[in-house]
């Protein structure tokens, strides 16, 4: 059975169906039959998505202008994609988080990986930030945001249009409220501390919830010690680490405001007369530090992605392995470094082996302590490796 009023985007005769049977989330352009029809489509336009034999795959969203023309949305292929599918598919993201945390600070959907493709919301209590990175999530903002009322009971949701996925699917850049208003910075706890989260003007939603595992870990292993916390944003890692009883923390980043986010996050957590910061490029700061002889006993780099494509995979390993090098002669002898790459286009394979590279090369050796990845409110699509994303190391430096 099909819906017969929706229009059909087939499979060409010569691609495989098999991976979108066992839940594949995408249809790439050069696998669909992209003829004149189909490229009139408006973009979001809901769609059944069939195999080269006509028989249904399901129900999908399709953007004639992108690489990734067609996202899976239901394996029902008379499946109504409205306000009802969405509050069902908010409300089963909803449980996980609801199991997870105690408070509500988290990523509520994590795109694919939550049945909702290019769609992330994260959390802050009764403030939502939407980013709605595909056409459909766009062309559905409007049910989409009562559905969220509805199943969170928000009283402020915005809408971030900012990042490159939008580009790519043609859609602008102009962010706004899409219910209530978003004034001032928000309080969120996590490990201990309080972050001071710009929803508004910050960095993606205005925190970064998916290292909340590795800020805990990394914090243990600085108890009672020196922190360097390099691309710190608003203090990530310092702050869980001086809540957790680290002696002193130095955040560095380039970013003026987050720093002041970061300083007020001190404040607030009680922990300021322990935390200082440096403003500047995290390269020549490192460099700088060397250059005073500097040591702590727990060095923290979390970079932005410096490969988030496959073309730019080798200038990114190169960066990283730069980081590594610059950062290993400031690690006290036994103490700690924590290398991170949000970069899916570098593995953890080649993101460690480009570290690793680097601390030899910086004259230090290094056992591997653990790696993380993203919390849990980050689920991995088992078909999709961009999903688990986030990479950590932490190493005991000789």
């Amino acid at each position: 059975m099909r819906d017969p009023n929706r229009p059909i985007i087939r499979l060409r005769p010569n691609k495989s169906a098999q991976p979108l049977r066992f839940g594949a989330p995408w249809a790439y352009a050069d696998t669909l039959v992209m003829d004149r029809r189909a490229r009139a489509l408006q973009p979001g336009t809901i769609v059944t998505l069939e195999d080269a034999t006509r028989q249904p795959l399901g129900t999908a969203a399709f953007n004639p202008h992108s690489k990734i023309a067609a996202r899976m949305l239901d394996a029902d292929p008379t499946a109504q994609i409205n306000q009802a599918w969405l509050t069902a598919r908010l409300t089963r993201a909803l449980a996980l988080r609801e199991v997870l945390y105690d408070t509500p600070h988290y990523r509520l959907v994590h795109a694919e990986a939550d049945g909702l493709p290019g769609l992330v919301i994260d959390r802050f209590g009764d403030t939502c930030v939407v980013q709605p990175n595909a056409a459909w999530t766009e062309a559905l903002l409007k049910p989409l945001t009562d559905a969220l009322q509805a199943v969170t009971g928000a009283r402020a949701i915005w809408k971030n249009a900012s990042g490159r996925a939008r580009g790519l699917e043609g859609l602008d850049d102009v962010s706004g409220p899409l219910l209530g208003t978003v004034d001032a910075p928000l309080d969120v706890p996590m490990n201990g501390a309080i972050y001071r989260a710009d929803l508004t003007g910050g960095q993606k939603t205005g925190l970064f919830y998916d290292q909340r595992p590795n800020h805990a870990l990394a914090a243990r292993l600085a108890k009672g010690g020196t922190v360097l916390d390099v691309f710190s944003h608003v203090g990530g890692f310092a702050l869980a680490a001086l809540a957790q009883g680290a002696r002193q923390a130095l955040a560095v980043d380039a970013s003026a405001p987050a720093l002041a986010l970061a300083t007020e996050g001190a404040r607030y957590s009680g922990t300021d007369a322990r935390f200082t910061t440096r403003r500047g490029d995290a390269f020549a700061v490192l460099a700088e530090l060397a250059g005073e002889d500097a040591r702590f006993d727990t060095v923290i780099c979390d970079p932005p992605a410096f490969a988030p494509s496959k073309a730019a995979l080798d200038a990114g390993l190169r960066a990283y392995e730069r980081i590594a090098r610059l950062a290993a002669p400031l690690v006290a002898p036994g103490g700690y470094l924590v290398l991170c790459s949000c970069s899916h286009a570098a593995d953890l394979a080649k993101f460690r082996m480009a570290s690793l590279k680097g601390i030899g090369r910086a004259g230090r050796s290094a056992q591997i302590v653990a790696t993380g990845g993203a919390g849990p409110d980050h689920p991995v699509h088992p078909h999709l490796a961009e999903t688990a994303y986030l990479k950590a190391l932490f190493l005991r430096l000789d």
